[in-house]
C-alpha cells in the first residue's frame, strides 16, 4: 500500500504578486540541493487520520506557525516513490527567517550505526510561483498550477 501524506501551500499576495511558501528539507542529503528540492510543508498520515489534520499538524511542526484560515483542496499527486500526497491551500503570513522545525533522527554517516538529529526542514522562503516552479519537487508543480486556476477564477492578480 501507498504512504501517504498530507500538506499545506501557504500563500500571499504582494503588491499585487502571488507568492508561495516552500520549504527546504534538512540534513545534509539536502545540503547542497537548490533546484526541485524545495517542498510543501507535508508529512505522513497516520493510519486513520484525517488528512487535512495531518496537513496542519504537518505544516505547524515544520515551520513553528500554526495555519488559519479557509483550506482549499488542490487534490494529491504521486511523487517518484509512490507517496500520495494530498494538499490544501491557504491565504497567510509568516516570517520564513523565523521558523522553527521540529527535528528528525538519521543515521549519518550511512552505514555508520551512529543517529544524529537535524531540522526536518532547515530554511523556508516565498516566491513567486515562477520561482516556485524551479525550487519546488517536480511532482508537486501540480499544486502550483491548480493554485494558479483558483487565483485566476478569483481575479487575483498573478504576475511574476
Amino acid at each position: 500500500m501507498s504512504k501517504i501524506s498530507a500538506g499545506l501551500l501557504m500563500y500571499r499576495t504582494l503588491e499585487g504578486r502571488l507568492e508561495v511558501l516552500l520549504v527546504h528539507p534538512g540534513g545534509p542529503f539536502w545540503r547542497n540541493k537548490d533546484a526541485g528540492a524545495w517542498s510543501i510543508p507535508k508529512g505522513e498520515t497516520d493510519p486513520g487520520e484525517d488528512s487535512l489534520l495531518a496537513a496542519k499538524r504537518e505544516f505547524q511542526e515544520e515551520t513553528g506557525t500554526k495555519p488559519q484560515g479557509t483550506f482549499i483542496s488542490l487534490g494529491n499527486t504521486t511523487l517518484k516513490s509512490g507517496k500520495i500526497v494530498h494538499a490544501w491551500t491557504f491565504e497567510g503570513n509568516c516570517d520564513p527567517a523565523a521558523i522553527k522545525s521540529n527535528t528528525v533522527k538519521i543515521e549519518w554517516p550511512p552505514k555508520s550505526g551512529k543517529l544524529q538529529e537535524f531540522p526536518e526542514v532547515d530554511k523556508a522562503a516565498f516566491w513567486s510561483v515562477a520561482e516556485a516552479r524551479v525550487k519546488i519537487n517536480p511532482a508537486q508543480i501540480k499544486f502550483l498550477e491548480r493554485l494558479e486556476v483558483i487565483a485566476n477564477k478569483a481575479s487575483w492578480k498573478t504576475s511574476v
